[in-house]
């Protein structure tokens, strides 16, 4: 498996793939200790943060982001964007693997290729946002060295009144 910069037609094959997951779990406060440990079990649904090729297009055009594709059989599986935040941290503004690549080490390689580009870029460190019903993302990010920040649970309120959903913001100090 590699990593490198993502060319423009790189986009259609990202479209292509599954980037969807099943939610069993769902985090739950109080965000301290061993919180992961303390998931509350719901009834399984899908969720789909949804595939924009157009805002990856713009990532791929502007100085203070970057993308980068992951390959499988020599193909993109995976992608990871970002960008350089107003607090000067890298800002991971998103990370996806294919479905059928999960499991892989293919993240790993773009958390690793993420905290590259931003030692490169001589940045304090990264951030990211994920939500509490994405319990498997958030054990990762922990595995991969990330405290949790802080958390709001109001973000999503705009987008679905009632939403359930908690944004979990996560940080990894370089």
């Amino acid at each position: 498996m590699k990593v490198r910069p993502a060319l423009s037609g790189d986009l259609a094959v990202l479209g292509a793939c599954d980037f969807s997951f099943l939610v069993t779990r769902e985090a739950a406060p109080p965000y301290e200790g061993d919180w992961l440990a303390h998931a509350r079990p719901v009834e399984p649904y899908p969720k789909n943060y949804g595939f924009e090729p157009q805002e990856l297009e713009s990532v791929m055009q502007a100085g203070d982001k970057a993308l980068f594709v992951v390959l499988g059989d020599e193909i993109p599986v995976g992608y990871v964007a970002l960008s350089v935040g107003w607090n000067r941290f890298a800002v991971i503004d998103d990370i996806a693997v294919d479905a059928e690549w999960r499991g892989t080490g293919a993240a790993q390689r773009l958390m690793l290729q993420a905290i590259h580009w931003a030692r490169e870029m001589a940045l304090p460190g990264i951030r990211l946002e994920t939500q509490t019903n994405n319990v498997a993302a958030c054990r990762f990010y922990l595995r991969q060295g990330f405290i949790l920040g802080g958390y709001d649970r109001h973000l999503y309120e705009g987008l679905s009144p009632g939403s359930r959903e908690t944004a979990l913001f996560f940080y990894r100090f370089l």
